[in-house]
């Protein structure tokens, strides 16, 4: 059988499969439904109540005895408490000793500036806030916590006790994490909640079919990813063993890192009502059979909880960008969470070559892209020269081809119409061995284009998932190299470019075979047209630098 046939078989399912997986990403495996939990929720019991003091810390139970009764402590009036620290400004409310907001650096189109990483919503629970079985709000959540804050402004405890119950927490911004202590007295069950969500997606952001969200966790040496809007069961996770747990997106991440007292955590699947806005709802899954037709239209999140073994849960929290290297300078390999897809080995490289080129050569991560296009076509160059003269040799060999496979093609079929494969047998083997003789390799042309496309997966890898990348311009009117162009614009240019070094390529193979490399700029324009900008971009580059090397071996190669 022919080889480019077989080549150009090859080529057209990579674009295929590329385009599927793209379109119609794989949903993740369905979970073994989860049993239903043996252990009894314990009523809130109130604590005593007594005159109303100066606030102090609540006395502490010694092991193994009953919580002793406390005196009333508690604030007279709502107010908010903001630590700073590292890039981190957290604002605490100290109504339930809950965090409602927790921005971070983020990078956008008008410059520099802070992202809001704490999920809008009308009402509580919120981040920190307490819950009783299934995502019940506690009645802690509703009292009026004293505060005492840090020199600094980097620390806070809250401590209140009166009928809503007896509880303390402490917060404290330390080399970029968030340390957390939570204890609950006189309670057996209760969960610390994370979520719903990370952050305010924009509408288009909800809904991108690039555009992912999940709750993800190390556990046994491995990270496991339950994606947000497919989720359908609770999914609950044993706390031994459990290096970390989070909810993320594609650029951002809340994660906490256990350091005593941690049960187990729980990933539950919420429905949101008026994603997107400010105002808006969360609220528990329905079965799939008592679903309406607008739930089933809802935005899916992940409420991440927390479980303690006892009344004292201790843990870091990260909350900000997943930025490779910033996440693999902790010891803790939250850098995990960066999913580079399978050709990560070849993104990680280019990451770190765009680091570089930014750091040394131009501040620029679009011109930076285009630097590494050049670098990599000049690494190829010799692939490419090799592949260019063994193209140009099949052309002037092409007339030949066609004369021979013109002799054979009455002697293909016999009578009846079936293939006769001796005749096809001899036909292969006479074109063969014509370009033995020449010494042709008609596979030689194959080989840039096939170690391309490895390198286009890993920049379609590295550009949905680099923060690094997310809200970085290029020039005029691409303000993300992130998201798609607006004006789609780029996408139609990388066309013409890719039907333009169609058109300049050797003319090489039967008619029909040309006739579909001439259509897959049109293919190729279509799939890029919501594609990343620097995607495209890197496509475009590499066109354009194919075109001036074809044009170079045109003029030249009459002289050689």
């Amino acid at each position: 059988m022919d080889n480019r046939r077989l080549f150009l078989a090859f080529l057209l399912s990579m674009v295929v499969i590329f385009a599927w997986y793209t379109l119609f990403p794989p949903k993740p495996a369905p979970r073994p439904p989860v049993e239903p939990d043996a252990r009894q929720e314990a009523p809130v019991a109130p604590a005593p109540s007594g005159e109303t003091g100066a606030p102090a810390r609540p006395a502490e139970p010694r092991p193994g005895t009953a919580t002793p009764p406390a005196q009333r402590i508690e604030a007279v009036q709502e107010e908010r408490v903001t630590l700073e620290g590292e890039g981190l400004r957290a604002v605490l409310t100290n109504r339930g000793a809950q965090l409602t907001s927790l921005e971070v650096p983020a990078r956008s189109a008008e410059g520099a500036g802070t992202l809001e990483l704490v999920r809008a919503r009308q009402e509580g629970p919120f981040p920190f806030g307490l819950t009783i079985g299934d995502l019940q709000p506690h009645p802690l959540n509703q009292a009026l916590f004293t505060v005492e804050k840090g020199a600094g402004g980097r620390s806070a405890v809250f401590v209140y006790s009166g009928p809503a119950g007896r509880a303390e927490k402490r917060f404290r911004i330390e080399q970029g994490l968030l340390e957390v202590e939570v204890r609950v007295f006189g309670q057996d069950r209760w969960g610390l909640l994370i979520g719903p969500g990370v952050r305010n997606p924009t509408a288009e952001e909800l809904e991108s079919q690039f555009a992912r969200r999940s709750g993800v966790y190390l556990g046994g040496g491995e990270v496991q990813r339950v994606d947000a809007q497919g989720a359908e069961e609770t999914v609950e996770i044993p706390g031994r063993g459990l290096s970390w747990v989070g909810l993320e997106d594609n650029y951002f991440l809340s994660a906490v890192i256990p350091r005593a007292g941690l049960d187990g955590a729980v990933l539950r699947p919420v429905l949101v009502e008026g994603a997107g806005d400010r105002d808006a709802r969360f609220l528990p899954l329905p079965p799939e059979d008592r679903m309406t037709d607008a739930q089933k239209d809802m935005s899916r999140e992940l409420a991440l909880t927390l479980e303690p073994e006892s009344d004292r849960l201790s843990f870091l929290s990260y909350w900000g960008s997943k930025e490779f290297y910033r996440l693999a300078a902790l010891p803790y390999g939250l850098e995990r969470t960066v999913d580079f897809g399978f050709f990560g080995f070849l993104a990680r490289p280019l990451l770190a070559g765009l680091h570089w080129i930014y750091d040394n050569m131009v501040a620029n991560y679009g011109w930076a892209i285009v630097l590494m296009t050049v670098l990599i076509r000049i690494l190829l160059l010799p692939l490419t020269h090799h592949s260019t003269k063994s193209m140009k040799k099949m052309q002037d060999l092409n007339p030949k081809i066609q004369a021979i496979r013109e002799r054979y093609r009455t002697k293909l079929r016999d009578k009846q119409g079936k293939p006769n494969l001796e005749m096809q047998r001899k036909m292969n083997e006479e074109v063969m061995g014509l370009y033995k003789e020449h010494g042709v390799n008609p596979a030689g042309g194959c080989l840039p284009i096939l170690l391309q496309m490895p390198i286009l997966f890993a920049f379609y890898g590295l550009l949905s998932t680099a923060a690094e990348l997310r809200g970085a311009p290029w020039t005029l009117w691409i303000r993300d190299l992130s998201v798609h162009d607006p004006y789609y614009v780029l996408p139609i240019v990388m066309g013409a470019t890719q039907f333009l070094q169609v058109r300049l390529a050797p003319q090489a193979g039967d008619p029909m075979q040309r006739r579909i490399f001439q259509l897959m700029p049109i293919f190729m324009t279509f799939l890029f047209l919501g594609f990343p900008s620097g995607l495209v971009l890197y496509w475009l580059t590499s066109n354009v630098l194919t075109i001036a090397q074809q044009w170079v071996y045109n003029r030249l190669w009459p002289k050689t």
